[in-house]
């Protein structure tokens, strides 16, 4: 795999096959190993697939169903087995194309958690299935810049723990994923048909709210075929309708559910959700504790650790020395990133379609980190993995500045490095698991 110059597809299909069986080989033992109920929200998320398995009914979000007190015991002893999880069910309000698609294999296994846990395992591969495609089609001449994208996705370490657990996580990148790609492709196309993007926003509306994200980058890139195009006012209105349509269609019968359950006023059950969940941190508390510096600072610092790995409920950190590297590793990521960018800014101007699709990923990361904000002004939630569904723009860009430090190697050795540095990833993901997890948890 030589780095910018275009590599054989029978190559590169051996080498993303590879990358997906590391990644499933490293997912189940995550899967398998992981003690109970140690991801986060995995037994509120496993009562929901329980009760529309069970009792053939979306369950529905009722004050009582978060106690903190509790949950902070369980948290804090570790789950122990004479405590009964039964009584978490404070994800009932979530979208339900997840655990529909989840109470098949909860009923074919009888609710065994590990079966249940490998369905998340398979929509991580197929996730980095989707991230190699999704940057190829804005790099189609360099197949390594997708490729190295996937290894960032597959085995930062965090991402892997939580692929591994019970929740809605991953098929929400998965769709998050998907749509990005569509919506590239639609910029590229002589004669756009956006009716597929519409399919995929009705799925990212079924799936979790920090999907919802891709709503506004399907319609960016309406309007950036628009602006490009010069088209017609009324040509917009059409393509969105052809987009929005279909995504109301399958999502409508959920929210008119919703809004008959928990008022027109709540379609989304959110309103609901913050009733309930009394005895949660609230950030106007700490700001009171902290103030902003004291905020922010305690915010950067634990979305970083969380980013790349703080186990269980977050209850079990890497060492220093490992973030120290981790920061640094970043650092150098970024630094990287910004050198290439600066050498492609000559050759994108004769490929403006690059540009137009870059445009696309950083607005999808932007979309994302807007939200994270904004969750976190009423809650405080500074964990990395709500950062996660910005992942494929996010791992686009350090997939670049890892191009730009391997540019210190000689040539011949450089295929060599890339491929170290991602078994290197791989390696730190079985140090979590058995050196800091288990012996933790």
């Amino acid at each position: 795999m030589k780095i910018g110059v275009e590599t054989s597809s029978a190559h590169v299909t051996v080498l993303l096959i590879v990358l997906v069986a590391t990644y499933t080989v490293i997912g189940v033992l995550y899967a398998a190993l992981t003690p109970a109920w140690q991801v986060p929200d995995e037994p509120a998320h496993y009562n929901y697939v329980r009760s529309l398995a069970q009792d053939h009914r979306f369950p529905v979000l009722e004050r009582g169903d978060y106690d903190q007190a509790y949950l902070g015991r369980l948290t804090s002893e570790r789950f122990p087995s004479e405590l009964s999880t039964d009584s978490l069910t404070y994800e009932d309000h979530q979208p339900p194309l997840y655990y529909l698609l989840a109470s098949p294999v909860f009923l074919l296994f009888d609710g065994a958690l590990l079966p249940l846990r490998l369905v998340s395992v398979a929509l991580g591969a197929a996730l980095l299935v989707v991230t190699f495609h999704a940057v190829r089609t804005v790099f189609p001449a360099r197949p390594s810049l997708g490729l190295m994208a996937a290894g960032f996705v597959a085995f930062i370490p965090q991402h892997m723990a939580m692929t591994a657990g019970v929740n809605n996580d991953t098929l929400a990148e998965l769709v998050v994923g998907g749509t990005l790609w569509a919506s590239m492709i639609y910029l590229g196309r002589t004669h756009p048909q956006p009716w597929p993007t519409g399919i995929l926003l009705g799925a990212a509306l079924l799936t979790k709210t920090t999907a919802y994200v891709m709503v506004g980058v399907a319609t960016g890139a309406v309007l950036v075929r628009w602006r490009q195009e010069e088209r017609p006012a009324g040509w917009v209105a059409q393509q969105l309708a052809w987009m929005l349509i279909p995504a109301l269609v399958l999502s409508a019968p959920w929210f008119i559910r919703n809004g008959l359950t928990y008022g027109w006023h709540d379609p989304l059950g959110l309103a609901r959700h913050d009733a309930v969940v009394q005895g949660q941190p609230r950030s106007s508390e700490w700001l009171t504790t902290y103030g902003w510096i004291g905020l922010l600072r305690r915010m950067i610092c634990t979305t970083f650790q969380s980013f790349w790995g703080q186990f269980g409920w977050m209850a079990v950190p890497l060492p220093t020395r490992i973030y120290q590297g981790l920061a640094m590793l970043s650092a150098l990521l970024t630094i990287g990133f910004l050198a290439r960018l600066i050498r492609l800014r000559q050759v994108v101007r004769s490929r403006p379609l690059i540009v137009r699709r870059c445009l696309l990923l950083a607005l999808s990361a932007f979309l994302t980190l807007s939200a994270f904000g904004w969750y976190n002004l009423t809650f405080v939630q500074h964990q990395g993995r709500y950062l996660f569904p910005a992942l494929i723009p996010v791992a686009t860009a350090a997939a670049l500045g890892l191009e730009a430090l391997v540019t210190i190697v000689p040539r011949p050795l450089r295929p060599w490095a890339i491929k170290a540095f991602f078994a290197g990833l791989a390696a730190f993901d079985l140090y979590c698991l058995f050196r800091i997890i288990l012996p933790n948890l």
